[in-house]
């Protein structure tokens, strides 16, 4: 995948990641940020789950799920 289709998918999937979890989002680098790590973080948990994704959807729904799973554990450590 290309790097310009990295940051479209991280961009897109951190904003969404921030309005499901009600946080307003980071800005659109932060947003990004959380997206391309979130897009990490879900990539592990579906190879772990024997998923894989196959295209943009795939790639975009993957991203999402790792990214609200980021943002509430980042909610969690901070709320310590």
């Amino acid at each position: 995948m290309s790097f310009i289709a990295w940051l479209i998918i991280g961009g897109i999937a951190g904003w969404i990641a921030g309005n499901i979890m009600r946080g307003g989002g980071f800005g659109l680098i932060g947003n990004i940020g959380v997206g391309i790590v979130g897009s990490l973080v879900g990539g592990l948990m579906f190879s772990l789950l024997g998923l894989s994704a196959g295209n943009f959807i795939g790639s975009l729904v993957t991203a999402v799920v790792g990214s609200v799973v980021l943002l509430w554990a980042v909610a969690k450590f901070k709320a310590r």
